[in-house]
């Protein structure tokens, strides 16, 4: 009868090892989908959609300019600069994530619109470096973002 029990008891927390809940494992998230919503609201001039792309704490910095928090960088940098450029193209150089973190840098080139119609277009280009963060709601957001640009160039037509 002993041998019987031992089996019975072992089987019973073999059984209750195995009916444990796994976790479900996330994957990392594509850093490329997150930027190709940010590049498209950037060129459809879509204020309102860049603005729920921010983090509440988000940063942005080129050169001496720094601006941090949502209200900040989508007045100061969105809202001032839309209006002056145009076709935005990333060109990635390096990504990495995970399931709380993505990155990609690399380099980023526009058009610039000239203040003056009798002035020629300009082309800008730079480096870039965009950082997403999963807020607590599980909300992917631009918390960081780092442009470096080359003095713009006229276009030659």
């Amino acid at each position: 009868m002993k041998p019987l029990l031992c089996t019975v008891l072992v089987g019973a927390a073999l059984a209750s090892a195995s009916c444990t809940k796994t976790e479900k494992k996330e994957e990392a998230v594509n850093v490329q989908t997150l930027n190709q919503q940010f590049v498209g609201a950037w060129n459809s001039k879509n204020a309102i959609q860049l603005d729920t792309l921010f983090a509440e704490d988000v940063h942005y910095i080129q050169g001496e300019a720094h601006y941090q928090g949502r209200s900040e960088v989508s007045n100061r940098w969105v809202r001032e600069t839309m209006g002056t450029i145009a076709n935005l193209r990333l060109s990635p150089v390096s990504t990495g994530a995970d399931t709380q973190l993505a990155y990609e840098a690399g380099t980023f080139s526009v058009d610039v619109l000239p203040a003056n119609p009798a002035l020629p277009m300009g082309e800008g280009s730079g480096n870039f470096t965009l950082i997403w963060k999963k807020n607590p709601k599980g909300a992917w957001k631009l918390s960081y973002a780092q442009l470096e640009g080359l003095p713009v160039r006229a276009r030659t037509r």
